[in-house]
């Protein structure tokens, strides 16, 4: 299994990998930074640069269906490197630090609204969640609300519990739709300090400030006890 050194290590944009195995598109290293597709966050793309300089574009990070093995996908036509070959994975970091900002956003906006969450997921540049709530949402107020959390710059902390652990605290999961990965040792939480605490496995900022001013720009009935909120980062100079 690869080695995700994104689990505990959000920021770092670069590792020496070995590669272990090339099939169809994708290529398997020994470790990895590339954060792999799911709970709702897009993978990584990026390059892998091979010793002798020639960089290999990976245009998404994702599991393979059927070993569960963690594939970084080439782009169409591209040579793959060797197995038992050294590469340098570096991913596309301007495109990363916008899903964890944006991820993290998440994070407050589920704070913010005391109700479950059915769904959600996040692009770059834009996220959304869905909630099981009856009441509509005031759009303006709501978005005042989360630009104040977010400008008190809550720092982010992880930590890890066990199955049972978790077993024990079910208010925890706040996600009907997703569930955390279970039966593989520990269970990630992510904390932002004072604000939320939930099983997550994505990558995130150190504090929330780092995530900027943002801009509810929708909030859609999507059934009767569902509302779809829609947040995007605010332009240069718009006013929030």
């Amino acid at each position: 299994m690869t080695q995700e050194i994104f689990r505990s290590d959000a920021y770092q944009t670069e590792c020496m990998a070995l590669v272990q195995r090339v099939f169809n598109s994708g290529v398997v290293l020994d470790q990895s930074v590339f954060y792999c597709q799911g709970g709702g966050q897009p993978g990584d793309t990026g390059i892998l640069v091979c010793k002798d300089g020639r960089q290999i574009p990976v245009i998404n990070t994702c599991v393979d269906g059927d070993s569960g093995t963690q594939l970084h996908i080439l782009g169409d036509g591209e040579k793959p490197p060797e197995p038992g070959e050294m590469v340098t994975a570096r991913i596309d970091w301007d495109r990363r630090h916008r899903m964890m900002r944006m991820h993290s956003c998440m994070h407050m906006l589920c704070a913010l609204v005391d109700a479950p969450v059915t769904g959600g997921s996040i692009a770059d540049g834009r996220g959304r969640l869905d909630f099981d709530l009856p009441e509509p949402l005031d759009k303006l107020k709501l978005t005042d609300q989360l630009n104040a959390m977010i400008r008190e710059d809550h720092p982010m902390r992880l930590s890890w519990i066990t199955d049972e652990e978790l077993d024990q605290q079910p208010d925890l999961v706040k996600t009907m739709s997703v569930g955390p990965p279970r039966g593989v040792g520990s269970i990630r939480l992510v904390e932002f300090e004072g604000v939320d605490l939930q099983p997550c496995g994505g990558t995130h900022v150190s504090r929330s400030g780092e995530i900027g001013p943002v801009i509810i720009q929708k909030i859609e009935k999507k059934g009767r006890q569902n509302r779809r909120v829609i947040v995007r980062f605010a332009d240069p100079g718009e006013v929030v």
